[in-house]
């Protein structure tokens, strides 16, 4: 495929993802995050496996820098899936243990 092909594919699902996450009810983003993580370190596993099989140093450099970036947004996922749970806990008050 050509470039344009290629961006044009790129620009679409961009669109199609916005509006299918957009349609997704509150309740739900904690597990559609959770299941983004999977495919995240999926990614992560794959960046690996390529970054081991490169033959030059291009493809190593560019291994290593799919592998950073998989795991920045695998470990921002966790961190907002973490962030999102913690609305759902009871706060605790400080006024409950002063009334003892």
């Amino acid at each position: 495929m050509d470039g344009v092909a290629l961006l044009t594919i790129f620009v679409l699902s961009i669109f199609v993802g916005f509006e299918v996450v957009s349609k997704v009810s509150t309740i739900l983003h904690t597990p559609l995050m959770s299941g983004a993580n999977a495919i995240h370190g999926v990614i992560l596993v794959g960046a690996i496996i390529v970054a081991g099989h490169a033959d030059t140093g291009v493809e190593l450099w560019l291994g290593l820098v799919a592998i950073v970036m998989a795991t920045v947004n695998m470990v921002g996922g966790f961190v907002v899936t973490d962030r999102m749970l913690q609305m759902f806990r009871p706060r605790q008050s400080a006024a409950k243990g002063s009334d003892a």
